[in-house]
């Protein structure tokens, strides 16, 4: 197995082992004590991911600072397995709904450094940044869809199973992960605040702003997409996490050639015509009158979603020197997660207030307005080309 794919399974077991949760969440948190409704759902996500906000960057510093980034890989991961064990057994040992959420917290801490360094060293190997981003992405993309069908079907079985299932896979990811060597380029980075990168290097704000809207997309259909579909429609947890696939097979399948195409054709069409057509789709999931449309539209935002991401984390590369490449995708990963966060708590808030309606118009509108605004930076960072063929393309 090349180290590409081994790096890429990393990514997809990390993604895979928080989508099992997903399509019997309600379930999963009443089981843990949390209760029904939509917010304990909500606190319960929000919880992994306000630790994947701040540690994020600080485990792409420690890389950077010690040049290495495998062994990090492996605790990532091999804590995650732990975190999840952790959760599973709560119940037994009589921890609450609030000891939960620290757990979760814990482990946010530790699969952060797992998912973001994996992504790093991809962007370490040779091969061109769209290819290895879009190795990345088809990786997230494969694991949300099989986490999906996988976890609907297990969560009928047993409400914990999804978190039994999610430690094997991240434990068989650190074992993995211990093979890949080390590629690391440069003597590392001072260690620093986000903010100053941000300082040094202002054209980053550009893929983290749409990173940060993509991944509310993400978070929003995570909670607020499955409610929808089981509260609106009344599916059950397996017919939801296949509905949830119906957008991740396609946006995991067309990830490697997007971004190889994006090494062609250059960033601007893919980040921003993608961005306002992925836009469209979600509010046009969120109007349609029957179950069958909403699904069909599914496979259409799950195609627009595969032209934008691989292109805009391509376009962070494209932006620093090598030895500033685990620091920036840490920053990547911080803007990611507070999407995620955004996105969990917009859709669960505005849901819950609101209705479906207003909150699916929320995020569809949120992604079109990013691409709207964004559209003249994103044109002078590709040096003032909509179109750049395979000669002249960003790399």
């Amino acid at each position: 197995m090349t180290e590409r794919r081994r790096l890429a399974f990393v990514v997809w077991a990390v993604l895979v082992s928080q989508v099992f949760l997903y399509p019997g969440l309600e379930q999963l948190v009443r089981a843990l004590g949390g209760g029904g409704g939509i917010l304990p759902r909500t606190w319960f996500l929000v919880a992994e991911f306000g630790a994947f906000v701040v540690c994020a960057v600080l485990w792409g510093l420690a890389s950077d600072r010690l040049g290495r980034r495998t062994p990090l890989v492996v605790v990532g991961a091999a804590g995650g397995a732990a975190s999840y064990l952790a959760v599973a057994f709560a119940p037994r040992l009589g921890v609450g709904f609030d000891g939960v959420l620290v757990l979760r917290v814990l482990g946010g801490a530790f699969t952060i450094g797992a998912f973001s360094l994996s992504i790093t060293k991809l962007m370490d190997l040779a091969g061109g940044h769209g290819r290895n981003m879009g190795a990345a992405g088809a990786a997230i993309g494969f694991g949300a869809a099989l986490g999906s069908i996988t976890g609907g079907g297990l969560s009928t079985v047993d409400p914990l199973a999804p978190l039994y299932a999610g430690a094997a896979v991240l434990a068989g990811a650190a074992l993995l992960a211990a093979t890949v060597p080390d590629r690391t380029s440069g003597g590392g980075l001072d260690l620093g605040p986000l903010l100053a990168r941000l300082r040094g290097r202002p054209a980053l704000i550009v893929p983290y702003a749409f990173g940060f809207i993509d991944r509310l997309t993400a978070g929003f259909f995570a909670l607020t997409g499955v409610a929808y579909f089981t509260d609106a429609f009344g599916v059950g947890p397996a017919l939801a996490g296949v509905t949830l696939a119906l957008f991740f097979f396609p946006f995991a399948a067309l990830q490697y050639p997007m971004g190889h195409l994006s090494d062609r054709v250059g960033r601007f069409l893919p980040v921003v015509v993608g961005s306002l057509l992925y836009g469209v789709t979600i509010v046009a999931v969120g109007v349609a009158p029957v179950f069958a449309l909403a699904a069909a539209l599914m496979v259409v935002v799950g195609v627009c979603g595969a032209a934008v991401a691989p292109a805009t984390m391509a376009l962070v590369t494209d932006l620093v020197p090598a030895s500033e490449r685990g620091s920036a995708m840490g920053g990547f990963n911080v803007f990611g997660s507070l999407g995620m966060l955004a996105g969990f708590l917009v859709g669960g808030v505005v849901a819950d207030r609101y209705g479906f309606l207003t909150a699916f118009l929320a995020a569809g509108g949120l992604e079109i307005a990013i691409a709207l605004l964004a559209a003249r930076a994103v044109y002078r960072l590709t040096d003032g080309r909509i179109f750049a063929g395979k000669e002249e393309g960003v790399s």
